[in-house]
């Protein structure tokens, strides 16, 4: 997986202390370092994991208090990760001072070296194996402690593995790293010959009495299991990996029981042991010291949260949109109210308006047939031959206009050429009646008189040509 940020948690005797890096060129840059009280809980703003996480993965790591880890050297032949992980589990019965039962336990490769020529001058490629063996109580302890302070972490460490890989391969003979065992000086001593690493062993600093007898008691006991093993051939060297305080007190009893020199080296700061883990963690594999029932766990609660949340969120969004809804909802009701207010206010206003519109209407039509009718007979007036009788005429619907009469039977023809002007007569210029509708000129003969009658409807009723 590809990490984008590494936090290391340190729950240190006097305070807990927090390094935020990110992923940067290969390796880990702090951004943040943070002291926080016991009495205090974690940020959680840097340690929880949330949406950004799923594409910005995020390591929690979290360093074991050094008093509460074995660690034991095994040299192996050269061989991948899953086949060491095999070889080192057939000896771990052998290797664990507690039953195989009650530990968690990881590996961590320390280099390869060649082993000393055989008889043929055949050579095999070695590798060093460090393996970390804690108590299974005292781990579920710890992450109860963690989870209690919103730290769900994914991996455990030893910073000491760091520690031993800032000195690896620097100089051969022994090297002392002090720290506080329960409250007592202690120190782990780690042998190098050939290039390697061959043993790792804990040596404690007493309080009083003859603290030089007692620390070279310990180391010789420790060297003279090195040469019955066959791993300690030479004189051996000295060095002293620690702090200004600790390497005045520890300096000065190692010249008293060593009666050598002792060569001091400044350990690397806490900072860049968190930056060294962040790296070493981010590209190890499954091996873990976490239990796998915990990255489970924690695993789930991840993901319940996220849909816990997705489901708040979802639920805050509906009520908002129903608050909004309702809202405009009552807006548009107040709005409807007022204008329904409005329309019943003006309600007689506007049946007068109607009725005054009615009337109004009635008296155009009035008007309006009234010059319709005066047109239609100032035209059939002037149309009118002599000698055409004119008997009866109507004027219907504001628009149909009918006469009949009577002529002499030798005047036939000038009815004729009377019913065909009136057909076409114009008003200002405009037809008035149409020519494709009413009822033609009929006509019937008694004796000398000829009886005519037809209608015709104006082309533009009401008037229009006015």
């Amino acid at each position: 997986m590809r990490w984008n940020s590494c936090n290391i948690l340190h729950v240190a005797p006097d305070a807990k202390r927090l390094w935020q890096f990110d992923a940067k060129g290969g390796g880990f840059v702090l951004d943040h370092e943070q002291r926080v009280p016991h009495t205090e809980a974690l940020p959680a703003k840097g340690v929880a994991k949330n949406w950004v996480s799923l594409w910005q993965p995020k390591l929690n790591v979290a360093w074991l208090p050094l008093e509460n880890v074995f660690l034991r050297v095994v040299e192996l032949p050269a061989s991948n990760f899953e086949e060491t992980q095999s070889m080192v589990e057939l000896q771990l019965e052998k290797l664990s001072p507690l039953p195989v039962t009650q530990i968690v336990w990881t590996l961590h490769v320390l280099g390869t070296h060649q082993s000393p020529a055989k008889a043929d001058g055949a050579v095999e490629s070695l590798q060093t194996v460090v393996v970390v063996i804690v108590e299974r109580s005292v781990v579920e302890e710890f992450l109860g402690r963690l989870e209690s302070d919103g730290y769900l972490a994914d991996r455990l460490e030893t910073p000491m593995l760091d520690q031993l890989e800032t000195v690896a391969a620097k100089d051969d003979g022994a090297w002392l790293f002090p720290f506080s065992l329960g409250g007592q000086n202690a120190a782990l001593v780690a042998w190098w010959g050939g290039g390697a690493l061959r043993n790792l062993s804990l040596v404690t600093l007493p309080a009083a009495g003859d603290r030089a007898k007692e620390l070279k008691e310990q180391l010789a006991h420790i060297a003279w299991s090195g040469e019955l093993e066959g791993w300690l051939t030479t004189t051996t060297k000295w060095h002293l990996a620690a702090d200004p305080v600790n390497a005045t007190e520890w300096e000065n009893v190692l010249r008293a029981a060593l009666g050598e020199p002792v060569r001091v080296v400044a350990p690397p700061a806490a900072a860049e042991l968190a930056a060294r883990t962040a790296k070493r963690a981010a590209a190890a594999g499954k091996s873990n010291l976490l239990p796998a029932e915990f990255t489970t766990r924690y695993h789930q609660q991840f993901v319940d949260r996220l849909w816990l949340r997705a489901l708040a969120y979802t639920g805050i969004a509906y009520a908002v949109a129903v608050a909004v809804y309702f809202g405009a909802v009552a807006v548009l009701g107040f709005q409807t109210g007022r204008m329904e207010k409005q329309v019943v206010a003006g309600n007689g206003d506007y049946t007068t308006a109607m009725q005054l519109k009615a009337r109004y209407e009635v008296l155009k039509e009035r008007q309006l047939l009234k010059y319709a009718a005066l047109d239609c007979w100032q035209l059939v007036a002037q149309e009118l031959p002599p000698g055409i009788s004119l008997q009866r005429s109507s004027f219907v619907d504001g628009r149909k206009v009918s006469l009949n009469g009577q002529v002499a039977a030798d005047a036939i023809p000038n009815i004729i050429n009377f019913y065909d002007k009136l057909r076409k007569v114009k008003l200002n210029g405009l037809p008035v009646f149409d020519p494709n509708s009413g009822e033609q000129l009929t006509y019937r003969q008694t004796g000398n008189q000829v009886s005519w009658n037809f209608s015709l409807e104006l082309l533009h009723p009401e008037g229009e040509t006015r």
